[in-house]
């Protein structure tokens, strides 16, 4: 992966609606060539997914939660803990973490009633020690990406840097 790749990326994950062409030209190369960029780094799966980001609230599914899991078990236990909360689709994000916590999940849930219910079945077993929930009162800033390192020269690209 070379520079312009970086940028392309930078450029890409910000809104992939954007045309090549558009892309093409903060970045000096033609459309075709972009295009051909962006598919060698879809194959290569450098670009995982391309989703749309959904209006929680809008689509009927207004609360969001954080929880904090600490696992009674072993190294085992966790992988099969992660397993299963790959197939929650209440679970919009799931990371392994150092620290006093084993876990740290971002949860979705249509009401408190129905959080109650997934943290009952989920958390309230032999595996988990313990699990703490916060519940988001503001989404102050939601996404998934990130500042791309364009080399020691140039800095990231980011949404901040592309308006100046």
């Amino acid at each position: 992966m070379d520079q312009i790749d970086r940028k392309i990326l930078a450029l890409y994950q910000l809104d992939t609606r954007r045309i090549a062409e558009s892309i093409g030209a903060e970045v000096g190369l033609s459309a075709a060539a972009v295009q051909r960029r962006l598919k060698r780094l879809r194959a290569d799966r450098i670009i995982g997914s391309e989703v749309a980001v959904l209006d929680n609230k809008a689509i009927g599914v207004p609360i969001t939660c954080i929880v904090s899991i600490s696992l009674a078990a072993s190294a085992a236990h966790i992988d099969r803990f992660k397993r299963q909360m790959r197939t929650k689709p209440e679970v919009q994000q799931c990371y392994h973490v150092t620290g006093s916590t084993d876990l740290i999940l971002v949860v979705t849930a249509e009401s408190m009633e129905a959080y109650g219910a997934f943290a009952r079945e989920g958390f309230e077993t032999s595996q988990v020690a313990r699990y703490e929930t916060h519940v988001v009162l503001d989404r102050v800033k939601v996404g998934l990406s990130f500042p791309v390192p364009l080399g020691e020269s140039a800095g990231p690209v980011t949404a901040a840097t592309r308006a100046q």
